[in-house]
């Protein structure tokens, strides 16, 4: 990180230019991340992306391809508090949140702060938990506060959760229910490593434990950051097509539910943090398309039928792209 851009003295106003500022910081912690997580550049984009979209991040894949490490990865990389929660089928929401206890010094209930009380929460294997421990997590991803017995507590600013799961057809999972699913602003998959990046793996492992990763950024250039991507400029086309998109999943015969107006509002954010990480200070139509799948396809909810058919949302969402029209325009007017 170039020392002139450091914001620690007054983080809201850096001294080089915003859109260079931001693409140096975005730079720096993609860089930091790749050097635990090889030849995953893509993910690690879509991880930051998510990070500076002020969106909360799923991470779903099979065991054993890099889930823990990525979502570690950007924890470590931060001057941030973070908190790790192993989600299993015992854990209760109290142990989440937090719960009140009785103190007998002075005859009240104090509420003691759970896990989730930190700027970056990971929630590893999420869909171990029951749904009723995992809709402990939806005021506070929503709301960023919990409410316990009338009182709202809020949590930090930012405030991040990442949460990793197996795919559901493995054993001891639960399905994460729709209104869960739906506050995550991606859905990625790791993906296994190509034969390079799994042998450059195994050759460093052999010399070395797992890299302790540098803290390349703080808490104050996260939040400013997330408040540049959205002033980042979305013109009224580039609107109209995000609007059209999600609209078109909503009369699609293969889902019995398509995105929401909160996806809308997802992607609108996603692209604009996408185009900042390009250094670019407008959105195009490219941008919209390089999120939606990651941003919409886990919001869509199959008819049972298309299911059984083996469809997939991916699919239906490639189709409602190559059928809604691409404004011509370049998205800067």
């Amino acid at each position: 990180m170039n020392p002139r851009t450091d914001p620690t003295t007054n983080p809201s106003r850096p001294s080089a230019d915003p859109a260079d500022y931001f693409a140096a910081t975005f730079r720096a912690l993609q860089q930091n991340m790749e050097y635990a997580l090889q030849g995953k550049s893509a993910v690690v984009r879509l991880a930051l992306t998510c990070l500076f979209a002020g969106g909360h991040l799923l991470v779903e894949d099979v065991p054993g391809v890099g889930k823990t490490t990525l979502a570690k990865g950007i924890a470590n990389s931060l001057e941030a508090s973070w908190h790790r929660i192993q989600f299993t089928p015992d854990l209760l929401p109290s142990d989440i949140t937090g719960t009140s206890v009785y103190d007998q010094s002075d005859g009240r209930f104090t509420f003691r702060p759970g896990p989730v009380f930190a700027h970056l929460v990971l929630a590893d294997e999420i869909n171990r938990a029951s749904p009723k421990t995992q809709s402990a997590l939806l005021e506070v991803m929503e709301e960023h506060q919990v409410t316990e017995n009338g009182t709202t507590h809020p949590v930090p600013r930012p405030f991040l959760v990442i949460a990793t799961q197996n795919p559901i057809d493995l054993e001891g999972t639960y399905r994460l229910p729709e209104a869960q699913l739906d506050r995550f602003l991606l859905r990625i998959a790791v993906g296994y490593p190509d034969l390079d990046a799994e042998t450059a793996i195994l050759t460093g492992r052999a010399t070395r434990a797992l890299p302790e990763l540098a803290r390349v950024s703080t808490v104050e250039q996260v939040s400013w950051m997330i408040q540049y991507a959205g002033t980042i400029h979305v013109a009224p086309t580039i609107a109209r097509y995000v609007a059209e998109l999600v609209h078109a999943t909503r009369s699609r015969e293969e889902l019995r539910l398509g995105a929401s107006p909160r996806g809308s509002l997802a992607l609108m954010r996603a692209a604009q943090a996408w185009a900042a990480c390009e250094g670019r200070g407008y959105v195009t139509p490219d941008d919209v398309k390089a999120l939606a799948e990651p941003v919409l396809a886990h919001r869509l909810l199959l008819d049972p039928d298309a299911e059984l058919r083996g469809v997939r949302p991916q699919q239906v969402l490639a189709e409602v792209l190559r059928a809604v029209p691409v404004p011509a325009a370049a998205g800067v007017s």
